[in-house]
C-alpha cells in the first residue's frame, strides 16, 4: 500500500515535459531507437550535474547507468540503416522494455528533486527500495538483451559488458546516515508525545545543521508539502496522516521557535497570500459552502448534528436540541408529535460514525461529543496525536505572545498562523482561546491592514466553532461589536464573508440570537451582503438570518432592517433559496411578520415557483411558509395566497411526491382552504367528504387524506 501510494505520488508531481514518455511505443525500429536516444540523453543533461540532498548515492548509480546506455542507443542510431533494419526481435522487445524504464526512472529522479527535505526523509527506505527495483530490471534487461548479435565497436561492447557485470545481483541500499535522521526525527515524535519538548540545540542542530531549512520560509514550504501529501493520498500513506500531522505540527513550532518572526516572511505574505488549501490548511467553517445530507442534519435545528441521539420514539436529535427542546416543558417528540415515553437519550453510534466519516471526506470540521470514548483508540495513534497537540500547544504559546507584544508584521504573521491552528481540532480551539487569544485578536480586527483583519476574523470563526469558545467572543468586551464592524465595513470581501460566517456560529446558541441582532446594523449588514454578496457571501448571510429569525423577539428587528425584502428577493437564488424560504416560514409565525412578508409584492409568488421547481427541502419551507402565512396574516393574506391559480396543483403534487413533512404542511394548508369554504374567501369550492377533502382549483381536483397529522 505505501510503495503504491509513493509511485502515485510520483506520477502526480511528474514535470510537464515527462508526457513525452507516455506516447505509445508502437513505433518503427528506427524511431524506436531515436526517442530513446532523446529520452536518455535528456534524462542525463538534466540529471547529471543534479546535487541530491538524500538518495545521493542511488541516484548516482542510476544516471551513470542511463550514460552507458547513452553510448548504446547512439553507436545503434548511428549505424547505417541497413544495419538498423537488421536489429533482432529480441533486441526490439528489449529496446520497448527500456522505454518503460526510462519513464520510470524520469518519474522517480523527478520526485528525489522536487519533493521536500522532510517528506524524502520520511520515505527514505520505500524510495530505496523503489531504486533497488529498477536496478534489478535494468539488470535483468541487460542480461537477455542480444548483445553478441549486434555489431558494436570494441569500446562500446566493453563499456556495456561491464555495466552488465557491475549490474548484476544489485543490492539494496539505504543510507545510513539517512535513515540515522530519519530516526532521529521520529524521536522528537516520540518526546512530544510524551510530553517533553526537546532541548533548543538539538532542534536547530538537526533542522539547520543537517537539514539545511535555513529560513521561515523554507519552513512554511516543508510544512504545506506535508500537508499536500495528507490531502492528495487520502489515508492511503505511510506513515498515516496521524503521524503526519504530528510532524506537521513539530516542524511549525520550530520555524517560530528557530527563527520567529522574520520581516522576509511579511514580505512573503504581502506580496501576495496564498489562498488556503483545500483539506487541512483552511476551510473555514465548510459545512456553510456543502449541502448537507438531510439525514446528518437535527430536525429542530436544521444543522449538521454533532452529537446524534435517539428519543423514546426512534427519532434521532442532536443531543443540545433535544434537551433544550424537554427542558423548556415539552413533552412530545417534535418531529412526530408523539408523547415521550420517557427523556432517556440513547446515543445515537452507527450515524455519528456515519456523520464523522462524511465530515473527514469532506474536510468539514467536527466536534465530538466531550464524553467520547477514549479506549476506542489505540497507543500507536494516540503518541502521534498527543505529539500534535503538544506541539501545537507550544506553537500557541509563542504566536500569543507574539500577539500581545510584537510588531505589525509579527502579529500578522501570529494571527494567519492562530486561523490555521485553529483548523486542526477542539483542542486547540480550547486551548488557544483558553490562553488569553480572543483580546488580542479582537484588536486585530480594527487593524489597517487587510491580512491583519481578514486573518484574525477568520480565527474568530475557527475558534467559535467550539462550542465553549462562544460564551468567551460573546462576553469579551467590544469583540462582537468589532466582528459587526468588519461585517459592514471590512477591508477584503472574504473578511466580510467570515464576518458574517462569525456572526452565524455565535447565533447557534439561543441565548446569544438577539443580543446580535440587537448590535447596531447587524441585521443590515447580513441583508445587505445577502443582496450583493458572493456565492459564499450569501450562504453566510442567509444562514445567520436563519439563526436570528428563530427567536421570536427578533422578527421586528429583522423587518426595520428590511431583512425580510432581502430574504424575499433571495428566494429567487437557487444557492440560498432553501434557507431563505425557511427564514421566512419562521418571520412568519407572528403576525408582524406575516403582514411584513404580505407586503412584499412578489413573496407569495416565488414561493409559489419554489414549490414548483425547487428543491425537496425547499419546497417544504416554501410551503411551510404559505401555512403560516395563512395562519398569522389575516383574511388578506388568506385569501392572496389561496388565489394563486397554480396552487391546488402543485398541493396535489406535494401531497403525492414530497418528503413527509411537505406532506403534512400540503395537508394542513388544504384545510386552511375547507375552513375558509364557509367564509367565500375562495371562489372554489372545498367540499367536506367523509375521510377526505376535495380541492377543486380552476379544474385540479385534489384529494387530501383527512388523517394526516400536522404539526
Amino acid at each position: 500500500m505505501a510503495t503504491a501510494a509513493i509511485f502515485s505520488s510520483m506520477r502526480r508531481r511528474r514535470s510537464p515535459s515527462v508526457e513525452a514518455f507516455l506516447a505509445p511505443v508502437d513505433l518503427s525500429e528506427v524511431a524506436l531507437v531515436q526517442t530513446l536516444v532523446a529520452i536518455s540523453s535528456e534524462l542525463v543533461s538534466c540529471f547529471s550535474d543534479k546535487v541530491f540532498f538524500f538518495q545521493r548515492r542511488n541516484s548516482r548509480c542510476l544516471i551513470r547507468k542511463i550514460e552507458v546506455l547513452v553510448v548504446l542507443l547512439e553507436y545503434v542510431k548511428d549505424s547505417e540503416s541497413g544495419s538498423m533494419s537488421k536489429l533482432p526481435s529480441t533486441a526490439i522487445l528489449c529496446f520497448k522494455e527500456l522505454y518503460l524504464l526510462l519513464y520510470r526512472s524520469k518519474i522517480l529522479l523527478d520526485y528525489c528533486a522536487q519533493s521536500s527535505k522532510l517528506w524524502l526523509l520520511l520515505q527514505n527506505p520505500s524510495i530505496s527500495s523503489h531504486f533497488h527495483d529498477l536496478n534489478q530490471e535494468i539488470s535483468t534487461l541487460l542480461d537477455v538483451f542480444p548483445l553478441n548479435d549486434l555489431e558494436l565497436s570494441d569500446d562500446v561492447r566493453e563499456q556495456v559488458e561491464l555495466l552488465q557485470k557491475q549490474a548484476r545481483n544489485p543490492k539494496l541500499y539505504v543510507d545510513e546516515s539517512d535513515e540515522g535522521l530519519r530516526v532521529k526525527l521520529f524521536s522528537f515524535l516520540d518526546d512530544f508525545g510524551n510530553g517533553r519538548i526537546p532541548n533548543h540545540g538539538d532542534l536547530r542542530l538537526f533542522f539547520v545543521e543537517r537539514l539545511w531549512i535555513r529560513d521561515s520560509i523554507s519552513f512554511r514550504r516543508e510544512i504545506e508539502f506535508l500537508e499536500e501529501q495528507i490531502v492528495n493520498h487520502e489515508g492511503d500513506i505511510e506513515p498515516t496522516a496521524c503521524v503526519l500531522n504530528g510532524f506537521v505540527a513539530i516542524v511549525r513550532y520550530c520555524r517560530f521557535l528557530l527563527f520567529g518572526f522574520e520581516e522576509d516572511e511579511v514580505l512573503f505574505l504581502s506580496r501576495g497570500q496564498k489562498k488556503p488549501r483545500k483539506g487541512l490548511i483552511a476551510r473555514e467553517i465548510a459545512d456553510t459552502f456543502l449541502t448537507v445530507p438531510k439525514d446528518f442534519c437535527c430536525p429542530i435545528s436544521l444543522e449538521l448534528m454533532r452529537d446524534p441521539v435517539i428519543v423514546s420514539t426512534g427519532q434521532t436529535y442532536d443531543r443540545s436540541s433535544i434537551t433544550r427542546w424537554i427542558e423548556e416543558g415539552h413533552c412530545t417528540c417534535p418531529k412526530t408529535g408523539q408523547m415521550l415515553d420517557h427523556t432517556r437519550l440513547v446515543p445515537n453510534r452507527a450515524l455519528r460514525n456515519l456523520i464523522v466519516q462524511w465530515c473527514t471526506a469532506h474536510g468539514v470540521p467536527y466536534d465530538p461529543p466531550e464524553t467520547r470514548d477514549a479506549s476506542a483508540e489505540s497507543f500507536a495513534a494516540a503518541c502521534p496525536i498527543k505529539a500534535a497537540v503538544e506541539a501545537n500547544r507550544a506553537t500557541a504559546t509563542l504566536l500569543i505572545k507574539q500577539l500581545a507584544d510584537g510588531s505589525q508584521g509579527a502579529q500578522t504573521i501570529a494571527s494567519r498562523e492562530i486561523r490555521l491552528l485553529t483548523k486542526t481540532g477542539k483542542e486547540n480551539r480550547a486551548f488557544i482561546a483558553g490562553a488569553g487569544a480572543i483580546p488580542h485578536l479582537r484588536k486585530l480586527l480594527s487593524s489597517s491592514s487587510p491580512i491583519a483583519q481578514e486573518n484574525s476574523v477568520t480565527a474568530m470563526l475557527n475558534l467559535s466553532i467550539h462550542d465553549k469558545n462562544k460564551r468567551l467572543i460573546i462576553d469579551e468586551d467590544g469583540c462582537l461589536t468589532s466582528i459587526v464592524e468588519v461585517l459592514k465595513l471590512g477591508l477584503t470581501t472574504e473578511a466580510r464573508e467570515n464576518a458574517a460566517a462569525t456572526l452565524f456560529s455565535l447565533s447557534a446558541v439561543h441565548d446569544f440570537k438577539k443580543r446580535i441582532a440587537d448590535q447596531e446594523g447587524a441585521i443590515e449588514a447580513l441583508a445587505g451582503l445577502l443582496r450583493v454578496g458572493t456565492s459564499r457571501g450569501k450562504k453566510d448571510a442567509v444562514m445567520a438570518l436563519f439563526n436570528l429569525s428563530t427567536h421570536t423577539d427578533n422578527c421586528a428587528r429583522m423587518i426595520k432592517a428590511r431583512a425580510v425584502a432581502e430574504l424575499v428577493g433571495a428566494l429567487q437564488n437557487e444557492g440560498v433559496a432553501e434557507e431563505a424560504a425557511g427564514a421566512l416560514a419562521l418571520i412568519v409565525r407572528q403576525p408582524i411578520g406575516a403582514e411584513a412578508v404580505g407586503k412584499e409584492e412578489m413573496a407569495v409568488s416565488r414561493l409559489i415557483t419554489m414549490m414548483r421547481c425547487g428543491t425537496p427541502r425547499g419546497k417544504e419551507n416554501a410551503v411551510a411558509a404559505l401555512l403560516e402565512l395563512c395562519r398569522s396574516g389575516g383574511a388578506a393574506a388568506t385569501e392572496r395566497v389561496l388565489k394563486t391559480p397554480a396552487l391546488a396543483g402543485l398541493l396535489q403534487t406535494l401531497l403525492f411526491t414530497g418528503t413527509k413533512r411537505a406532506r403534512r404542511k400540503a395537508a394542513s394548508l388544504a384545510r386552511v382552504f375547507h375552513r375558509c369554504e364557509n367564509t367565500s374567501l375562495h371562489p372554489s369550492g372545498f367540499r367536506n367528504g367523509n375521510s377526505t377533502t376535495n380541492i377543486s382549483t380552476f379544474g385540479a381536483d385534489v384529494s387530501v387524506p383527512m388523517s394526516l397529522s400536522v404539526l
